[in-house]
């Protein structure tokens, strides 16, 4: 072993602690001397270790240490969800930033009196290498990863355990070394180890479903066309790449929880466009009726839950370390929705929406702001916790059974006992509920409100099997216009162009049953001033209003 490497030898004693079998850094970029394989190298320096360490006259941050502190101050790591304490670099990091910072010539040494020249840049130059005093963008270090932080963190795994080739350096801190390895370029980026499936990732981050979730399991692999989803890896599949499917610990794109992109539908869709999925969701983002992704923010886990800023992102319905493709029966959320966040019947917060409709209460019920109803009812109602809770004296069944007996228009295998999911009736309108082929769920459709068939809100449409599509998904068409539940159903929506829309409230009403609930565009009170419908048993009833010139004061079924 020649002086050099009689050097690096003990150098790497500071690093980890132990003297280890490292790989030859003369074949790395870390070789930054003439001889040296990258496009960063010394003019004429022939020494190969020179860059960082001298056996005489070294500084005293490490053992022959002979590079000199750029002395920046640094932008740390910041998170809202953040429980460690992220300062200023310490230990090893502070090292590795005497190059990585950009801001010291790489020929400045202590052993030599002048600057050792360089064929090209003098400094790392920008790139992924060049992490800059902006450590915001990067991996946090030089923060301590003790038993205290494990217990009040629980996505971590206890530091006890780190006993392989990641560790923490002798002051129980997560340094740059803990993943990389200077000396040692066999897993390329100089890390300590092999990097598929993210294995030195969940060395020490444990998030819970990730070992049952398709981002860890699925052997997909992108299909050339487009936007590679993985430029920063050489990785080919989606469970190669693991966490850096989405995150990219440095120079990330979104600083907080280091995203490969600033918001949260660029951090999915390069997958989810069909380029690595087999369907493309990207394009239902440019239907007529949308759950609008596209916004320039990103939502935060520490948010209130039920009044979060109005905009909605892909995280906030899919939980990318736990969805998976397991199917469920109404009302439970299915894997898809796995440990997100949601709003239960109670209007409390739940941080696993047992239920999907639990999710879509998340911002469809007690949030503020959530716009005027699409039709002006009797009695308008947008929060569809309160529209379709189970005191109700009707509701669809979303969020159990309905009250109903009799209902002989159901189609099978639908029954009075049956239970639906919101995604029944708001989904894609090209999807497998419409008997489609493209991807499932509420992203897209060429309805409003995001339906999955049409369902015409106003008067005046002509009735056919389209224009009340929605409907006839469960309730059958012959059965409602053969009038077998009530006798003027066909005289309503077929002679005079009446839209179901106009007496039914598809989520349902407080105080009135089978759903009545006018609308008031084109239902107004009768001649004594009552605007009323009134239940007296099965399939009987009477009405006070006035509709397209009638006056019912009242009109009495049958």
């Amino acid at each position: 072993m020649n002086r050099c490497f009689r050097i690096a030898a003990c150098f790497i004693l500071f690093f980890t602690g132990t003297l280890t079998v490292f790989g030859d850094i003369r074949n790395s970029k870390h070789n930054l001397s003439i001889s040296g394989p990258g496009a960063v190298k010394a003019a004429t320096e022939t020494e190969v270790c020179i860059m960082c360490h001298t056996p005489h006259n070294s500084g005293i941050e490490a053992p022959l240490w002979n590079r000199f502190s750029s002395g920046s101050s640094y932008i740390p790591y910041a998170s809202s969800t953040a429980v460690a304490s992220y300062g200023q670099p310490t230990g090893a990091s502070k090292l590795c930033l005497s190059c990585h910072d950009g801001t010291i010539a790489l020929g400045m040494v202590r052993s030599r009196s002048e600057e050792i020249s360089f064929s090209g840049s003098s400094t790392i130059p920008p790139g992924s290498t060049n992490v800059s005093t902006d450590l915001s963008d990067d991996h946090p270090v030089s923060f301590t990863f003790d038993a205290q932080l494990f217990s009040q963190k629980d996505n971590l795994l206890n530091p006890d355990l780190l006993t392989g080739a990641v560790k923490l350096d002798n002051n129980k801190q997560l340094q740059c070394t803990s993943c990389h390895n200077p000396h040692d370029n066999q897993f390329t980026k100089f890390l300590v180890q092999d990097n598929r499936a993210s294995s030195i990732c969940v060395t020490c981050h444990d998030q819970a479903g990730w070992n049952g979730t398709v981002h860890s399991s699925s052997n997909a692999t992108w299909n050339s066309l487009g936007q590679d989803p993985w430029p920063h890896t050489d990785y080919t599949t989606v469970n190669d790449n693991g966490c850096e499917n989405c995150h990219r610990p440095h120079t990330a794109g979104s600083p907080a929880r280091i995203l490969n992109e600033s918001t949260s539908e660029g951090n999915c869709l390069p997958c989810h466009n069909g380029n690595v999925s087999t369907k493309d969701v990207g394009a239902e983002f440019n239907k007529l009726s949308t759950h609008p992704v596209t916004a320039s923010e990103l939502h935060d886990p520490s948010e209130d839950l039920i009044n979060p800023p109005r905009h909605v992102e892909c995280v906030d319905c899919h939980n990318p370390h736990a969805a998976d493709t397991t199917d469920a029966v109404p009302p439970d959320a299915p894997g898809s929705l796995n440990l997100v966040r949601g709003v239960d019947s109670n209007g409390s917060g739940t941080p696993d929406a047992a239920y999907e409709y639990e999710l879509c209460f998340r911002c469809h019920a007690d949030s503020t702001n959530t716009g005027a109803p699409l039709v002006s009812r009797q009695f308008n109602q947008t929060n569809t916790r309160v529209e379709t809770s189970l005191a109700n004296a009707s509701y669809h069944p979303v969020q159990g059974a309905g009250k109903n007996p009799n209902s002989p228009s159901l189609i099978s295998p639908y029954t009075t006992s049956s239970i639906i999911y919101c995604t029944d009736c708001h989904n894609n309108n090209q999807g497998p509920g419409a008997n489609g082929t493209g991807p499932n769920g509420p992203h897209g459709s060429a309805y409003s409100p995001i339906l999955e068939r049409q369902f015409v809100l106003t008067d005046y449409s002509s009735e056919n099997s389209s224009t009340y599509a929605l409907c006839y998904k469960c309730h059958s068409r012959s059965s409602i216009l053969r009038n077998d539940s009530f006798r003027e159903h066909k005289r309503h929506i077929k002679s005079k162009k009446t839209s179901c829309a106009t007496c039914h409230d598809p989520h349902g009403v407080v105080n009135t049953t089978h759903l009545i609930n006018f609308n008031t565009d084109y239902v107004t009170p009768s001649g004594s001033g009552r605007l009323e419908f009134v239940d007296q048993g099965t399939f009987k009833g009477e009405c006070f209003l006035t509709c397209h010139g009638a006056d019912h004061d009242p009109e009495r079924y049958p």
